[in-house]
């Protein structure tokens, strides 16, 4: 446990991040007049059909509000370290960032600290959100830490708890933890800021969940699980990457499902072609409610056997 004693005035920040997820801590410290120095945020990428360059959402609110934007292609270049040292911040912040290297998490002299979507150690890795929904947890949090050498492992600085609901899916939980996000980066800005704050480092005497990158391979339902399991899987692909399974030889996303009593159906697969699909696992059924066809629109199941004949669901 540490005890920090600097105080300073007019703080130098440099904020680091990407996505939605990162924009409402960037907007909650300009909001409350903390001088950020530069925003650092990934290069634009084409984007679309037409393959135009898109900028990323924090980019675009750091250049609505004026602020100066870096886009590096490499971290470690050396062009970019310099321009990086030349800002002379004393903290910076990462949400939802790449891997920095310590050339420039070790920079500033505050040091630099990450907000994470879990409650460290549990579920250290690029999806924290998600695995917590399929693991069929019923906490989950926000978490803000020093950057040391490995992943996800440096010294706590706050934590805050939120619930998961049995009707989240990674979408809904996302939102609560953006916003909730944002008021742990101004609460641990200010502690910083002040000068007397605490590092509890972190402690690992339990079986830790790990939260690894999702690829479209991890996303297809696998029938031979639970019914708990392949609801819980299904909420925590919901919106994306989504899960999936073939219905009748061609890809569908299933986006909602409902667990019922296996007593209610007479058969392992059975649709009577127009309010319900249902699907035996061990013990409970799965009622498949939206899904949507590769070529075709999202729907409802009503909708979809209105016009289609299930034959195979795998």
């Amino acid at each position: 446990m540490q005890i920090k004693n600097y105080k300073l005035k007019n703080l130098r920040i440099i904020y680091m991040g990407t996505p939605e997820f990162a924009v409402l801590g960037l907007k909650k410290l300009v909001e409350n007049n903390y001088q950020i120095v530069a925003v650092i945020t990934s290069p634009d990428k084409p984007q679309g059909r037409g393959l135009k360059l898109g900028i990323s959402p924090v980019k675009e609110y750091a250049l609505s509000v004026g602020l100066p934007v870096l886009q590096p292609g490499k971290l470690k270049d050396e062009t970019f370290l310099t321009e990086l040292k030349s800002y002379q911040a004393d903290l910076q912040i990462v949400v939802a960032f790449r891997m920095l290297p310590e050339a420039v998490w070790n920079m500033p002299k505050l040091g630099t600290f990450n907000l994470h979507a879990s409650l460290l150690p549990q579920y250290r890795g690029a999806a924290p959100i998600h695995w917590a929904i399929i693991n069929g947890e019923k906490e989950t949090g926000v978490t803000t830490f020093f950057l040391k050498h490995e992943i996800d492992t440096g010294d706590l600085i706050m934590q805050e708890k939120e619930p998961i609901f049995e009707t989240d899916t990674t979408g809904l939980l996302y939102e609560r933890l953006m916003n909730k996000g944002a008021d742990v980066i101004l609460e641990t800005v200010k502690k910083i800021e002040s000068g007397n704050y605490k590092t509890i480092p972190q402690i690992e005497n339990q079986e830790l969940k790990s939260a690894p990158k999702i690829f479209k391979e991890h996303c297809k339902i696998d029938w031979k699980k639970t019914a708990f399991e392949i609801y819980n899987f299904v909420r925590g692909m919901n919106p994306v990457p989504t899960a999936f399974c073939e219905c009748n030889g061609l890809n569908c996303k299933i986006f909602e499902t409902q667990i019922i009593d296996n007593e209610l159906v007479d058969s392992n697969f059975e649709t009577d072609n127009k309010n319900y699909l249902y699907i035996k696992t061990t013990k409970k059924t799965i009622a498949i409610l939206s899904l949507q066809i590769e070529g075709k629109k999202r729907m409802s199941i009503k909708d979809f056997l209105i016009g289609n004949k299930v034959l195979s669901i795998n």
